[in-house]
């Protein structure tokens, strides 16, 4: 069986400063599980969102490889990487040799409603965010699930998930 992997210290910085869930290791274990599902749903419905709004006004998508170089490499892509490394963060708390804290889970769940609260997140991520919210249905009805979501998970409010 392979060793598990050591969180990063960018995943360990990343998480420091931030609230706690209050519940114990394997609560925190299945809070972390259905924060990270809840992002990736929301990461696939951005990507499939900004796919194709890509491929009718910049250029046509023609495989799954040259879609996955762009979600890498291109700028027009660029702002779903902070959302995708809170994933891989979360992905790294779990696999970690230790278990998850209470305050590990407080803290990525700060950090998640910090980057989805439109009123709160700054920067590019906030501004394509917004953009795709008001462009796309799916990304609405995505955002309102990862919303509910995060109010399920218990912890501190942000102004956007208490209304």
């Amino acid at each position: 069986m392979p060793a598990c992997r050591k969180p990063s210290r960018q995943a360990t910085l990343l998480v420091s400063g931030m609230a706690s869930l209050g519940s114990p290791p394997d609560g925190t274990r299945q809070h972390l599980t259905e924060l990270r599902n809840g992002l990736l749903h929301l990461h696939k419905t951005l990507l499939d969102s900004e796919s194709a709004t890509y491929d009718h006004d910049i250029a046509r998508i023609t495989s799954k490889g040259q879609l996955l170089n762009l979600v890498l490499h291109d700028p027009y892509f660029a702002w779903l990487h902070e959302l995708s490394e809170l994933v891989v963060l979360i992905d790294e708390i779990l696999d970690a040799k230790d278990p998850a804290t209470p305050a590990d889970g407080g803290r990525l769940l700060a950090q998640a409603r910090e980057l989805l609260a439109p009123a709160a997140a700054t920067g590019n991520f906030r501004k394509h965010y917004l953009e795709a919210l008001q462009r796309d249905p799916n990304v609405v009805m995505a955002h309102a699930q990862a919303m509910k979501m995060l109010a399920s998970l218990g912890g501190p409010k942000t102004e956007e998930n208490t209304r």
